[in-house]
């Protein structure tokens, strides 16, 4: 066997279409088919069930596959040695970060990363934990940032911070004008979560379990609705359609301003009010591959982090 004939097998696996597999690694698809058929003959299992629409991995074939990613991986450390022997962080990040992070870390995150290792450029990637989790297995990505918790997978994990939660509340409501806030005065209220995928949805729901059902009582929520991003429930909030938790890092800065806010758009029309007492929070963490080899550029990555302003976040180590 040959570690192209193990790179086909594995694009396959994560492409679930021998056509997509052949685009991806830049072969027609008679030579990938033929390469596989080889490799199938050699080792006299069946790694792929075919079909009309899609192809399925056989249940041998998920431990195949699975080690052959290890050894590709372990193929391309050689060259990663090599490649610290002359500049331990040369070559690009590929980094994961869901969608609830990902516009308020990233900003900050990539200024800090050029200007401390422009040789490190960072390949970006937004998706869903559980999309993230299956890139990393895949080895479509290199770490992620995510929060907690998500399946063991057997990933490293690094904590790098706990973001405490706010309630987001149109600034005409009765509510926007207390200082401090608890959960159960939430209940009574129309409450707007994300779409199901978003892990965020999950947190809000642990700080609030009656939010999961639909309730007419005084002591449940009378209705919800959902939004597709935290940003387009921030302007849900603004319109008066109801109020939401959000992470500390998606409140805008001007928001813990003392001077009234005069601009005529949606940040205006929203009230950001903290929690009383010790605040629901999520802990956010670096996770990665324990075979990934570029040990230095893990530090690397959460050094920039590190040095992004998070305002309002407990910093770990």
């Amino acid at each position: 066997m040959t570690l192209t004939e193990l790179k086909y097998i594995v694009a396959v696996a994560r492409e679930k279409h021998f056509g997509r597999a052949a685009e991806a690694c830049f072969v027609s698809q008679p030579t990938l088919s033929v390469a596989i058929k080889k490799l199938e003959d050699e080792l006299e299992v069946k790694l792929f069930e075919r079909s009309a629409n899609e192809v399925s991995v056989t249940p041998l074939g998920e431990d195949i596959v699975r080690q052959a990613q290890s050894v590709l991986e372990q193929a391309a450390a050689i060259k990663e040695i090599a490649k610290r022997g002359k500049d331990p962080l040369a070559g690009p990040l590929r980094l994961g970060v869901i969608y609830t992070i990902g516009p308020y870390l990233l900003p900050d995150l990539v200024r800090q990363a050029i200007t401390r290792n422009p040789q490190m450029p960072l390949m970006l990637q937004e998706n869903f934990t559980v999309k993230l989790l299956e890139m990393l297995r895949t080895g479509e990505i290199d770490c992620a940032i995510m929060a907690e918790p998500f399946p063991d997978t057997g990933l490293a994990i690094a904590p790098l911070y706990d973001e405490p939660f706010m309630a987001a509340v149109p600034s005409t409501h009765a509510l926007a004008g207390l200082k401090t806030i608890e959960a159960e005065v939430l209940k009574k209220e129309t409450m707007l979560l994300l779409g199901t995928g978003h892990c965020f949805r999950d947190h809000v729901l642990e700080v609030c379990p009656e939010f999961a059902r639909f309730s007419s009582d005084a002591e449940g929520i009378r209705k919800s609705f959902e939004g597709s991003s935290l940003e387009t429930i921030k302007h849900m909030v603004a319109a008066g359609m109801g109020v939401t938790l959000v992470p500390r890092l998606s409140v805008p800065k001007d928001a813990f301003s003392a001077k009234p806010r005069r601009r005529n758009d949606d940040a205006s029309f929203v009230k950001y009010i903290p929690f009383e007492g010790e605040p629901p929070s999520r802990r956010v963490v670096l996770a990665w591959r324990r075979s990934f080899t570029r040990y230095e550029a893990i530090a690397a990555l959460r050094n920039s982090i590190y040095a992004c302003e998070l305002p309002g976040v407990k910093r770990l180590s």
